[in-house]
């Protein structure tokens, strides 16, 4: 294999990928969250002055990607690549809000964790030397996702203790060669993982063992340890999730400090953008958008100020859909690492 692959799963990158700029525009139930003074764009409107939910998602889309354009002090002509999903059937949402852009595109599906597919992609595609800019994100809108995946939320059903919020939104970055910028710096892939859990309402439980997969390799590959990490954050694993991350890294060898402890370093973003209790999401949030969101508002800017050194990401997500649902199909996980070196940098191997 070329020299960039170490270990089995992850890829270290030649002089790193800057993200030169992120751009995060949400709805008015995570605006109302702890992280809602961070986000670029709060729409009180979920429908967004749209006729359907899912045109309203295309708008959240195209109106955020352009905005991390401007952001970065680029037009979209100066785009190569654009690369970005959501949880829609075959990702209209992402086709219908990018059409106007005519930039070449790659729509991707990861579920959840497509925030760090098109991460990965994107900066692999500038540091093999195909783009000089790309811009890459992720989408999802609650009402969309209810209806598609769960029940259209006019039947009024009862939402269970270990479901998630799917968060309305959308998160983008560009990605360019140079620059004073946080960079990405390694790409650790996931594979497919199948617990056997067939529950679509505990999606926590359904992509921990991804999020594990991921994190002992990368481990593994690099030879750092958890600790060797400002943060850690996956990307909706919720309440449940993240503590069966905890328990199953323990299993491996690894001490996961969960960041409600001192000096732990262990997150995840669906726990991030939701106060769960004050806003009756249960286990915390979920869909593209959670990570995508999450990491543009509020650990980007920490990234830039050297506030964080080091940072591994781990979007995850649920490859379910209602045909395999209804055909009783087990729900398998899916996650993705990138590791973002912050503008301070950090010691460490």
């Amino acid at each position: 294999m070329g020299a960039k692959k170490i270990g089995k799963q992850t890829v270290r990158l030649s002089e790193g990928v800057r993200i030169i700029s992120a751009a995060s525009t949400v709805s008015k139930k995570e605006g109302e969250g702890p992280l809602g003074k961070y986000f670029d764009k709060v729409i009180e409107d979920s429908m967004f002055g749209e006729k359907s939910w899912e045109l309203a998602e295309s708008r959240f889309i195209r109106e955020n990607m352009e905005l991390a354009v401007q952001k970065a002090g680029l037009k979209m002509k100066d785009i190569d690549y654009l690369l970005c999903g959501d949880l829609l059937n075959q990702c209209i949402a992402s086709t219908f809000g990018t059409i106007d852009f005519q930039i070449p595109f790659f729509g991707l599906y990861g579920a959840c964790s497509t925030m760090g597919e098109s991460m990965s992609l994107g900066a692999m595609l500038i540091d093999g030397g195909f783009a000089n800019h790309t811009l890459v994100g992720a989408s999802s809108h609650f009402c969309g996702a209810e209806k598609q995946f769960r029940a259209p939320l006019s039947l009024g059903n009862q939402r269970p203790p270990t479901s998630s919020w799917t968060v309305t939104g959308d998160g983008a970055v560009v990605l360019a060669k140079k620059g004073n910028f946080p960079c990405i710096t390694e790409i650790t892939t996931g594979k497919v993982m199948d617990m056997g859990i067939t529950d679509a309402n505990n999606m926590g439980a359904a992509m921990a063992p991804a999020a594990v997969d991921v994190l002992v390799n990368h481990f593994q590959d690099t030879g750092r340890t958890p600790q060797d990490y400002d943060v850690i954050a996956t990307g909706d694993l919720g309440d449940i999730g993240r503590n069966l991350v905890v328990e199953l890294m323990k299993k491996e060898g690894y001490t996961m400090y969960p960041t409600n402890d001192k000096g732990g370093q262990f997150t995840d973003c669906g726990i991030e953008i939701f106060d769960k209790n004050a806003q009756d999401t249960h286990c915390g949030g979920s869909g593209c958008a959670c990570s995508a969101v999450t990491f543009c508002a509020f650990f980007y800017p920490k990234l830039m100020s050297g506030e964080i050194g080091r940072m591994l990401f781990i979007p995850t997500g649920a490859l379910l859909s209602t045909t395999s649902s209804q055909q009783g199909q087990s729900i398998p996980g899916i996650a993705h690492g990138v590791v973002i070196e912050g503008c301070g940098g950090k010691e460490g191997k």
